[in-house]
């Protein structure tokens, strides 16, 4: 019954979809030339909370959850397990005080409204997975801005997707990169639940009707651990919420 809905309510949350990429893409330019970087940010936190009310078009729920108390005077480093990409408009808008930049694949940087101009404008570290020398140059420049603008970062460790919601081994390497060059960078675990079963048919039919959540996990200070402790605590923290979720609920 759920996929059957998936069907009548897909096409029209893709509709609204488009049309609010579409919209954003020239009012970004727009904000960027006339209010630079301050302008421009205000346009895309109004363009991600704008898609996030997209997601109600399926009866699909969001519930972001942040008990910590981050500071403002440092940047962060948000570490979160990756399940589609409909977990980023949430990560982006309930985390827009800390002027969050992602590091993503080079293939979303063109060819998307809004979203390619976002990643091409905005800050992030748009990397090619085939030139390693070029990823590392592109997290170079991003942790360079987080020390010298206080930016913080988004990073999906797993590199892809789980899509059946099973975290995959985290990787170190774009983490390692920027613990180097930032050195009072705070590392912050994000735990995200059930967005892969919004796409678990795929992109057609969405499947309605889905509680997704993310939630902030305790802070880790880096200081006196490697790279590879950190990231195992890291994994490991949201790994136990995640898979402690996913017996619980069993959607």
């Amino acid at each position: 019954m759920r996929k059957f809905f998936g069907y009548l309510l897909s096409p029209i949350f893709y509709l609204l979809f488009g049309i609010i990429i579409t919209i954003f893409h020239p009012i970004q330019w727009l904000c960027l030339k006339l209010g630079g970087y301050q302008g421009h940010k205000k346009c895309v936190d109004a363009l991600n909370l704008c898609l996030l009310a997209t997601y109600y078009v399926l009866g699909n729920t969001i519930k972001f959850t942040n008990r910590q108390n981050l500071p403002m005077d440092r940047p962060i480093l948000f570490v979160a397990n990756h399940q589609s990409m409909y977990d980023i408009p949430p990560l982006i808008f309930f985390l827009r005080k800390h002027h969050g930049k992602f590091i993503s694949k080079i293939e979303l940087a063109r060819g998307i409204p809004s979203i390619s101009f976002n990643l091409r404008h905005g800050g992030a570290a748009n990397i090619d997975r085939k030139d390693p020398k070029q990823s590392i140059a592109e997290i170079l420049k991003l942790a360079n801005n987080m020390k010298a603008k206080n930016w913080s970062a988004f990073i999906f460790p797993e590199g892809t997707r789980a899509k059946t919601g099973k975290i995959k081994p985290f990787n170190v390497g774009g983490i390692a990169t920027i613990l180097k060059k930032v050195p009072d960078v705070l590392v912050v675990p994000i735990a995200i639940r059930n967005s892969w079963q919004m796409v678990r048919y795929g992109f057609f039919p969405l499947n309605p009707f889905t509680r997704m959540s993310w939630e902030v996990l305790e802070p880790i200070e880096p200081r006196g651990l490697n790279a590879e402790d950190l990231v195992a605590r890291v994994e490991v923290s949201i790994k136990e919420k995640v898979e402690n979720n996913t017996r619980e609920t069993k959607i």
